[in-house]
């Protein structure tokens, strides 16, 4: 026998006792209060399953145990058992095959809808790739909420609508200085850069959402820090994030006014070339020997190892803050 047995009824009920039979209409309590037409029962070891069908959506469903409304307690399906309703056999069949029509342009467009992604997910695994520095560890995020709570049922929850990279972190501590810092990278998010403790959140607990940063758990943008524990696995979680360009915000954090740059330099008579090497620092590639005392006194910081265009290269690395300096220098150099 497969019996079941529901707590908060406290009753038990057979599964293998059909309640119901084809052709009449059920109703589910509790959610959306829609209403079925059986048009089908099957029967397995486990018990006997009915094949429903929604009167409004036309969308098919099954049910394993349909009570008595007479007995109604908590969200279920069931039957009126006081005034059974049934629609007729060629109702019936006409609800099939609308449901029938229905599944099979829903299974279409869900195809096209996992073609579409496919293609936006390799276009941003492309893009993504590059762009990550090779010394991350940690990513900061921001994810959009929408609630989805509902207080009649008790129902607390939320789902993400949109994600965007703000940038990337040498370390893995959970900052929310650094997480105010990357905040100002997008207009979303920008708010979230006041250093104000409301929004802090420490939800270091089990079933808790971390340390991040957001004005409400359950709707509205939200930052944290999330780790690059497996960088493929990282690229593949966020490839269809990055299929959308402007779910990339990794704009440089603003340097002073100081550091700014203000002299271009043709070093190309140094073998010399200055890049942006990441959010927070430069590098100077080339035939650095001959000035290795000049670059070494701008408090660079020699490398034998650096990856420039995908290559490992040598080259000398300075602070962001200092670009206005090296490129002032080296330009000297390079007009003497």
């Amino acid at each position: 026998m497969n019996k079941v047995h529901l707590l908060g009824a406290n009753r038990s009920y057979d599964r293998d006792e059909q309640t119901v039979s084809v052709n009449q209409v059920v109703m589910l309590e509790g959610y959306s209060y829609d209403s079925y037409v059986v048009y089908e029962i099957s029967r397995s070891q486990w018990g006997i399953t009915y094949h429903l069908i929604n009167l409004r959506t036309h969308e098919f469903h099954t049910s394993d145990l349909i009570r008595p409304l007479s007995e109604k307690f908590g969200i279920g399906m069931y039957y009126d058992d006081a005034n059974p309703k049934f629609l007729d056999l060629l109702e019936t069949a006409a609800l099939l095959t609308k449901a029938r029509e229905k599944k099979t342009e829903d299974d279409r467009k869900a195809e096209e809808e996992r073609q579409r992604n496919e293609h936006t997910a390799k276009i941003g695994a492309e893009r993504l790739r590059p762009l990550i520095p090779s010394d991350a560890k940690a990513a900061i995020i921001g994810e959009l909420r929408v609630s989805e709570c509902d207080s009649y049922t008790d129902y607390y929850d939320y789902r993400i609508e949109r994600t965007v990279i703000l940038g990337f972190s040498t370390h893995t501590r959970n900052l929310f200085s650094e997480m105010r810092k990357y905040a100002a990278n997008f207009e979303g998010t920008a708010y979230l850069a006041e250093n104000d403790k409301e929004y802090e959140h420490r939800e270091n607990y089990s079933m808790g959402d971390g340390m991040y940063l957001g004005r409400n758990k359950y709707s509205g943008w939200t930052i944290s820090k999330e780790r690059i524990y497996d960088l493929e696995k990282f690229i593949e979680r966020y490839a269809h994030t990055a299929g959308d360009e402007a779910n990339i915000c990794l704009k440089a954090p603003q340097r002073e006014t100081e550091a700014q740059p203000t002299t271009s330099a043709d070093l190309s008579t140094l073998n010399l070339e200055i890049v942006e090497y990441s959010e927070k620092a430069i590098a100077v590639f080339g035939d650095t020997k001959p000035i290795k005392d000049v670059l070494k006194g701008l408090n660079g910081l020699f490398r034998a190892n650096l990856t420039h265009n995908g290559e490992r290269r040598a080259g000398w690395i300075y602070s962001r803050k200092q670009e206005r300096k090296v490129r002032e220098t080296l330009t000297t150099y390079a007009n003497a």
